[in-house]
């Protein structure tokens, strides 16, 4: 079974500092559903694993996130893409949980759900926490200069083998061939 991991917002979707808060907000990148299409095509498993801790700020609750997903859900199948599932965690960095990237627990899950072993696996992202979280199971970091990409490659934590792409797109690109 070929498994991508996609982060969600500045990889499929415009990104905010205000947070992602309804289903107008939620806008896709440009190529970023034809990028889940071609991922489809190829016989990948297309998964998502998101921080939402507007959810534990209170910005907005179950409802709206799946609401939210719905859209994107929906979105996608129009250009001819599937996304499998959607890993999310609900908390804020103050509730140090094990879910909230960069540690694990998402991947995880990930792993156990498709029982698969992780090492290889690629996992694109804009943020370093993306890119840590990867790392930390064996997973391949392939950054995306969309979202906070731009400013994220400049960080001199960066994973040494992080890929970095212009956008999904790109990305999807190069390993579609």
């Amino acid at each position: 079974m070929k498994l991508i991991i996609l982060d969600r917002d500045g990889v499929i979707n415009h990104d905010s500092d205000l947070y992602i808060k309804s289903p107008e907000e939620w806008l896709p990148l440009p190529g970023s559903l034809e990028a889940i299409a071609r991922l489809n095509q190829w016989g990948y498993r297309v998964v998502v694993c998101t921080n939402q801790s507007g959810i534990g700020r209170g910005l907005f609750g179950m409802d709206m996130l799946n609401a939210i997903h719905d859209k994107m859900i929906k979105a996608a199948s129009h250009v001819g893409g599937s996304i499998d599932a959607i890993f999310f965690c609900p908390h804020t960095n103050a509730d140090n949980c094990g879910c909230r990237k960069p540690k694990s627990g998402m991947f995880d899950e990930i792993a156990a759900r498709y029982n698969v072993d992780l090492a290889g696996v690629p996992a694109v992202g804009d943020s370093l926490r993306d890119l840590q979280a990867a790392v930390s199971v064996g997973a391949q970091p392939l950054l995306v200069l969309t979202g906070k990409g731009k400013s994220t490659k400049l960080n001199p934590a960066l994973p040494e083998d992080t890929q970095v792409f212009a956008d999904l797109a790109a990305a999807v690109k190069k390993l579609t061939g």
